[in-house]
């Protein structure tokens, strides 16, 4: 594709293919790949010209040298840099990937839950079942090519009628000395009946190399079951993130997503698409994204409504400070069988600073007469009155500023399941407003 040509990083990965099936071994697998790689091939990396990436200029962080092999996937991480991820007082199993590779843990795990790396977990026939099932691993930019070329990742599956007795804490951490491309892929299959609560937590150390993390996650929820999800972004300067999830639920099913981008990370973009497969099934996305500096943060949703009968709930909200660029993209999408819908879709925006930005385009698409369906936005600053109230009781303006922020994400965070996850998230709310920073 001639608008390729100026990305290196493009002929690179190309090549790297080429490369990889020479010594592929399972034909069935490789089908998949070659699937994911002709579909990258068609649509290259995304512009400004494709309208899902409208306010979104990806090309100058394609522009650097990456090492695209496995020259950081034999790295291990900092006892420090784990520590970061931490949750103060939270009871959970913990799992660490290092650059998307599972590493030796000790957790003593019901044997209702199975967790292996995904290359073992994808030559398994009753796993691939569940594998690259979605349409938009097949249409997606950067879904393709992580079909393609994924080499490391997760897989977890909960037995039918199971619960797990305390979340699931998995840490991905990012590290290496040079600039490194990382496609890790996950799968995510909660089987019927069964509850589930997964935090996942992405972390990086400081370094002047660049790692661009190519991530796609596949969530299968079967009938009755239940899946709670929370995504906790707090990578450094020189992360950028581009994270996938695409998620398929079964009648009576419940998936909650509960995504928090934090500063310092280059890039975060993050598609989230939720599949209603049958009828009397419940969704809820939430979301809250805090950035500064130059950064972008784009968060991207689809929910398709397919049957009757079904509820879906999406609030995001967005903090921008200093020249930070803000995007939020929200589609709720009602096939004309999906009759008895009932979509709710908000998106509020507050700006810290003048430079702040954020584009905003909540949507609906609704093909069936007999629903309720609402959206809206907003965009504004901190109320000077709040803070002339807040601060003639004594309360200093940066107290004061903290204390409406937090209040400004109570809507999110109060939906928060786990007791001890929300009191963190808090107080990185907190952490990162002007005034109380370390």
């Amino acid at each position: 594709m001639t608008k390729q040509i100026t990305i290196p990083l493009y002929t690179e990965l190309l090549e790297g293919f080429s490369h990889s099936d020479e010594n592929a071994t399972d034909d069935t697998l490789q089908k998949i790949r070659r699937a994911g790689f002709e579909n990258f091939k068609k649509s290259g990396f995304p512009t400004r010209r494709d309208e899902d990436w409208k306010y979104t200029t990806i090309s100058s962080f394609l522009q650097e040298q990456y090492h695209i092999n496995g020259i950081a996937k034999e790295l291990t991480a900092s006892a420090e840099l784990i520590s970061e991820a931490i949750v103060p007082s939270l009871d959970a199993y913990q799992l660490v990937l290092v650059n998307g590779k599972l590493q030796p843990h000790n957790n003593n795990f019901p044997g209702f839950i199975k967790i292996i790396p995904i290359s073992e977990a994808v030559i398994q026939d009753d796993v691939r079942q569940h594998f690259a099932g979605n349409s938009t691993v097949a249409s997606g930019h950067f879904a393709a090519l992580n079909t393609a070329l994924f080499s490391n990742g997760l897989f977890i599956e909960i037995s039918a009628n199971a619960a797990i007795d305390k979340p699931l804490h998995i840490v991905h951490a990012f590290t290496s000395a040079t600039n490194v491309f990382i496609q890790p892929r996950h799968l995510f299959v909660v089987h019927q009946g069964a509850e589930l609560n997964v935090i996942e937590t992405i972390v990086s150390e400081n370094s002047l190399a660049k790692i661009f993390v190519n991530s796609l996650t596949e969530v299968i929820v079967e009938e009755n079951a239940s899946f709670n999800h929370y995504v906790l972004q707090t990578a450094k300067t020189g992360v950028r993130l581009v994270n996938q999830t695409d998620v398929k639920q079964k009648r009576h099913s419940v998936y909650s997503n509960y995504t928090f981008c934090m500063p310092k990370a280059d890039l975060i973009r993050n598609n989230l698409n939720v599949a209603l497969n049958a009828e009397q099934t419940e969704t809820h996305l939430y979301g809250l994204y805090l950035g500064e500096d130059q950064q972008l943060i784009d968060n991207h949703s689809l929910i398709h409504h397919k049957f009757p009968h079904c509820n879906s709930n999406e609030i995001y909200k967005g903090v921008l400070l200093d020249k930070a660029t803000g995007v939020f993209n929200g589609k709720v999408f009602v096939n004309p069988e999906a009759q008895k819908t009932n979509a709710f879709q908000q998106n509020n925006n507050l700006l810290l600073s003048n430079n702040a930005t954020i584009n905003t385009k909540p949507q609906l698409e609704i093909f069936a007469d007999d629903v309720k369906c609402s959206h809206g936005a907003t965009v504004g600053q901190l109320s000077k009155e709040a803070m002339f109230y807040l601060q003639s009781r004594g309360i200093g303006e940066e107290a004061a500023r903290a204390l409406l922020v937090n209040a400004f994400a109570f809507d999110v965070t109060e939906k928060i399941k786990i007791p001890e996850l929300e009191q963190y998230i808090n107080h990185l709310i907190a952490l990162h407003i002007p005034g109380n920073k370390n």
